[in-house]
């Protein structure tokens, strides 16, 4: 039988590199020297050989590819025909299996850049390091520290790869967020469910270069009072606040102030609340409030783009939090009911509590119920003219009536914030949980490692990435980062976005 057709055809030594070190390998399990090593000394030796089979294998790959790539016809995106092509073009691309070479054509023309529509298909990036690493760049560093997370990629795929890279990387990686929910569709929730938005705060500590304008002025003015640690004032001209958002459907859950207030052990059911779904956040150090809010908007518009949904706003009683949402809601014509988070009233009520009781005392657990039971009932204003009236009655001076006084203020000044009773009756909720849950995991969990100090755009990265996560929808994510690589680095140079298609 002839050979002469296999012996010319370009395929005929493929993968030649691969199966010979795959034979290797067998080679090596059935001598002496795998014969003696326990199961982990296989393992450990396994682990490395089949890496590098892996690379082997993708790299024969990458050579077929070359060898079959077939000259076409290439009009750029200016318009102009690329008709000298060279080829023996070599790039390196770093892989979760280590490094190979990428041989391709290259269309050239005076003056301009060349393309490679290799590089296209195969959507690279342009820096060395794969997508493949980037992903696990993202995703370790958006867990632990930069520290672990290289150690993680190394420990996971025997690639090194240094702390700025992956700085590096996780910021690329983080790219498209912002695109990816602008154009993301929702389906469409129940008409009766409640459209909840809540935003909030949590300071960062940051490197002295990416301090906001007049907090870096503070921290330049300021003198330490100690030489080994920073007091309690100067650690906030230390942080950059970063701005949290969060947007959620629920289910009306219609109950009463004893609902609310009932003491759990003493039932085998817990209150009724409602339970928030559909839970999306987001968070930023580099936006500022109002921003972030415009975004939670956006979010919950395109929930409910006809505004015929209930929109409640969850807050702390931040007044410029207040303002920033009734102000975003009436420039969009959106009918929204502000409420002010039941526990942050609960910490007033019990700051008053200890002006008229010793610690300890369970009286003083009695009076915080009564006065929560009756702002639940809608009579904040009574409830802060009772302390007040207490605090005098009782002879406290200025200094112990203190908290007793700021409980009181708190409750006139939130008032309008306090109408539980609608609240209630229409099965909102009515504390921020959500919120406050989200600055915990999705800020104070990373960002507060011990010794971190960050920069704007390295701490805008990890919170963007871990809003993703947070919301379930990183590999959802991932594809449409992965799409809008391949239209910036390559579609975009071809007329017409065109890539010429595999021969």
């Amino acid at each position: 039988m002839s050979t002469a057709g296999t012996a010319t055809s370009p395929d005929a030594t493929a993968f030649g590199g691969s199966r010979a070190y795959f034979e290797e390998i067998v080679g090596w399990l059935d001598g002496t020297d795998a014969a003696s090593l326990t199961h982990g000394e296989l393992e450990d030796d396994l682990d490395h050989r089949g890496r590098e089979l892996l690379r082997v294998l993708l790299q024969d790959h990458l050579d077929l590819r070359a060898r079959r790539e077939q000259r076409v016809t290439l009009v750029d995106a200016e318009a102009v025909s690329r008709r000298s092509v060279e080829a023996g073009h070599n790039r390196t691309l770093t892989t979760v299996f280590g490094t190979v070479t990428v041989e391709r054509l290259a269309y050239r023309h005076h003056h301009r850049p060349n393309l490679h529509p290799a590089d296209a298909l195969l959507n690279l990036p342009q820096e060395r390091h794969s997508h493949g690493l980037r992903r696990l760049a993202a995703i370790e560093s958006a867990r632990g520290s930069f520290d672990d997370a290289v150690e993680a990629v190394e420990r996971g795929t025997g690639v090194k790869v240094g702390k700025r890279q992956t700085e590096a990387l996780a910021a690329k990686a983080a790219s498209d967020v912002e695109d990816f929910y602008a154009t993301r569709p929702h389906a469409p929730a129940d008409h009766d469910d409640v459209l909840v938005v809540s935003a909030d705060g949590k300071g960062i500590v940051m490197r002295p270069d990416s301090l906001r304008a007049a907090t870096a002025a503070k921290a330049a003015a300021s003198v330490p009072k100690l030489q080994t640690r920073l007091s309690k004032g100067e650690k906030r001209n230390r942080k950059r606040l970063a701005e949290v958002g969060a947007v959620y459907d629920c289910v009306p859950v219609p109950r009463t102030a004893h609902d609310v207030m009932a003491v759990s052990a003493a039932t085998d059911e817990p209150p009724p609340a409602p339970k928030a779904t559909n839970k999306w956040v987001t968070a930023s150090v580099v936006d500022d409030a109002a921003e972030v809010i415009s975004a939670i908007f956006d979010e919950a518009e395109r929930r409910d783009p006809d505004h015929t949904r209930t929109w409640i706003a969850l807050v702390d009683g931040n007044n410029h939090q207040i303002e920033r949402i009734r102000s975003e809601a009436d420039s969009r014509g959106i009918a929204l009911s502000v409420v002010v988070d039941l526990v942050h009233v609960l910490e007033y009520l019990w700051g008053a509590a200890w002006c008229f009781y010793t610690e300890a005392d369970p009286a003083a657990e009695a009076w915080v119920h009564d006065r929560a039971i009756a702002i639940l009932d809608g009579q904040a204003r009574h409830v802060a003219a009772g302390i007040r009236r207490r605090a005098t009655t009782t002879g406290l001076n200025k200094a112990t009536r203190t908290k007793a006084d700021e409980a009181a203020r708190y409750l006139v000044n939130k008032a309008p914030y306090l109408d539980y009773p609608t609240a209630l009756t229409n099965g909102w909720p009515i504390a921020t949980g959500v919120i406050e849950g989200a600055c915990r995991h999705v800020v104070k969990d990373r960002m507060d490692i011990t010794g971190a100090r960050w920069s704007a755009q390295g701490a805008e990265a990890v919170l963007k990435l871990r809003a993703v996560k947070t919301n379930g929808d990183f590999d959802t994510y991932w594809r449409h980062h992965l799409q809008r690589e391949q239209q910036r680095n390559h579609h975009s140079r071809y007329a017409n976005q065109l890539i010429p298609a595999a021969a």
